[in-house]
């Protein structure tokens, strides 16, 4: 949700910006991060069908490459469909370019943990690094990363730091943590129901006012917390 609600922003102030004064420049940068999107896909299908096939074998891999592309190119026409954009003024293949790059992440991440180690490369042997000993011996360390975990764990990082930054009062924000559209807070130099704040104060400030209950839902926030939690340490221990 926050990925789409990153690429829904993204358009938006772009496509804002491109009204507003010097539309020729903004909507080149637009065709190109749209562009460079869809050409970072369409190499990734490449190397998957070059690294994680083969011609007699790998067909969960076929099938996975094959499905989510047909997916994913589906999503980019249902972008641009009339009646999508009637409801919807703002898609546009910029955010079917973040979600097809996000789909072949997702893509590669489940190849990774195909057990046909002739259908799963390690990393290191497609960059051309020898790893002659797959199979840890008794006593042996095991190696505890992979570039997947690693990925998945800067991924997770950025969502973070990203939700962290973004405004409370986003319709988007709202739905992912089940708010309401009533703010918490009293407007500056109103008053309070309980005349706890006079009318007319000119000082600026903000009141409390979850004693009775709170906007959003508690047990919910903590529950996507606790999820987190278990997110983190699935990709930390593999």
């Amino acid at each position: 949700v926050l990925l789409i609600d990153f690429a829904h922003s993204w358009n938006e102030s772009w496509v804002e910006k491109m009204e507003e004064g010097n539309s020729r420049c903004w909507y080149a940068a637009l065709l190109s991060a749209t562009a460079l999107n869809y050409l970072l896909s369409l190499v990734a299908i490449v190397l998957f069908f070059v690294y994680y096939t083969h011609p007699a074998s790998c067909s969960e891999n076929k099938a996975f490459i094959s499905v989510n592309m047909l997916l994913c190119l589906g999503a980019s026409v249902m972008s641009i469909l009339p009646k999508i954009q009637e409801s919807q003024p703002r898609s546009g293949l910029l955010q079917s370019s973040v979600i097809t790059v996000y789909t072949m992440y997702l893509t590669w991440s489940a190849m990774t943990n195909e057990p046909e180690t002739n259908c799963n490369p390690s990393l290191l042997s497609i960059i051309g690094y020898n790893t002659t000993n797959t199979v840890p011996k008794e006593g042996q360390s095991v190696q505890w990363w992979h570039a997947q975990g690693i990925i998945g764990l800067i991924l997770f990082l950025l969502c973070v730091f990203y939700s962290s930054i973004r405004t409370s009062n986003n319709s988007q924000v709202n739905k992912l943590t089940l708010t309401s559209d009533e703010s918490t807070l009293i407007e500056d130099g109103g008053a309070r129901s309980d005349g706890s704040l006079e009318d007319g104060d000119d000082v600026h400030r903000a009141v409390d006012n979850e004693r009775d209950g709170v906007t959003y839902s508690y047990s919910f926030f903590h529950f996507m917390l606790f999820l987190a939690s278990l997110y983190i340490m699935m990709t930390l221990t593999n």
